[in-house]
């Protein structure tokens, strides 16, 4: 029986460099590129794996679809399901999709569904499988994505902090071939089972010593934190830092997938320092204490030049 030929796009991502392996260990056939292929790159492919950008999809689609391309399996993720008070725990591929406004990642990944739910229409003889990762963590090192969204916060207090659910980067990896040798055709969540809460979070992360403030004024610190680059999240994701987005991936589990890690698991294997805990004893205490300064002084203003003034001599003595 000859070997499945599979074309890889994204490859050169942690991810992708783990998709393409363990194709290969499976006795795949696998090409890969970051650019978008040609109907010639294409010819004789069985599967396209789809790793990059959305905003390449409909090129890799429409390449796909010129040489008959049998399957294709895009990554998308579960921030298009949005973050909002009022959703289920967990999340099923039935429910609606409502990225959060303003979030320009969540909603590049709806349109890239939408891209191949459009495709899958013009070509319904090809399996497509379309696969809403949660964010994916890297015992090498942290993406954009897990630090802003899935590294529990340090200035909200554990009660007010959303479950958090990640997978290992081996366990994406595994899906993802899993979705490509298996043909799976549809929607399907990737996730571990579960969740943990907040607060177990992020000392089985090892985030760093937490500083409980008010709502308003945490919220305050991590936009300043993010637009400083020592840590929180772009604004229009804080309400992934706020409310639940937690996915079931029941349906995945039914084809055969199972993961390695638990969500505990994988924070603990990926564990690492954080800006915080890079800080010397002598800086956090700096910036403990400004911000607690700035707490009780000036309120949010006061929390805003706090942190502002700690980090840039933080900086300085760097």
């Amino acid at each position: 029986m000859a070997a499945t030929r599979v074309f890889v796009t994204g490859a050169t991502s942690a991810l992708g460099e783990r998709v393409v392996a363990k194709l290969r260990e499976a006795g795949a056939d696998v090409a890969a590129s970051d650019a978008a292929p040609s109907k010639r790159a294409l010819e004789g492919v069985d599967v396209v794996v789809h790793l990059a950008r959305p905003t390449m999809l409909q090129s890799v689609l429409d390449a796909a679809g010129d040489a008959a391309v049998e399957g294709v399996v895009v990554t998308s993720s579960a921030t298009v399901y949005g973050a909002w008070s009022d959703n289920s725990v967990p999340l099923t591929e039935d429910a609606s999709l409502r990225p959060n406004p303003g979030f320009t990642f969540a909603a590049e990944q709806a349109e890239g569904e939408r891209v191949a739910a459009e495709w899958k229409d013009d070509h319904p003889s090809s399996a497509v499988a379309v696969l809403r990762l949660v964010p994916v963590l890297l015992p090498s090192g942290e993406t954009w994505l897990s630090a802003a969204l899935a590294s529990p916060s340090l200035v909200r207090p554990a009660d007010s902090l959303p479950p958090v659910q990640v997978i290992h980067v081996e366990d994406a990896a595994t899906a993802i071939v899993h979705a490509v040798l298996q043909r799976l055709d549809g929607t399907f969540n990737v996730a571990p089972e579960g969740s943990v809460n907040g607060e177990t979070a992020r000392a089985l992360s090892a985030a760093g010593v937490p500083v409980p403030l008010p709502e308003r004024l945490a919220g305050v610190v991590e936009r300043l934190a993010w637009r400083l680059r020592v840590g929180g999240a772009p604004p229009a994701a804080v309400p992934y830092r706020e409310h639940p987005w937690v996915v079931a991936s029941d349906r995945l589990r039914a084809t055969g997938w199972q993961p390695a890690y638990s969500v505990e698991e994988a924070l603990v294997a990926c564990r690492k320092g954080s800006w915080w805990r890079e800080l010397s004893p002598k800086r956090r205490q700096e910036v403990a204490l400004s911000v607690a300064g700035g707490v009780l002084v000036t309120g949010a203003a006061g929390v805003a030049l706090a942190v502002k003034a700690a980090s840039s001599r933080a900086s300085r003595r760097g």
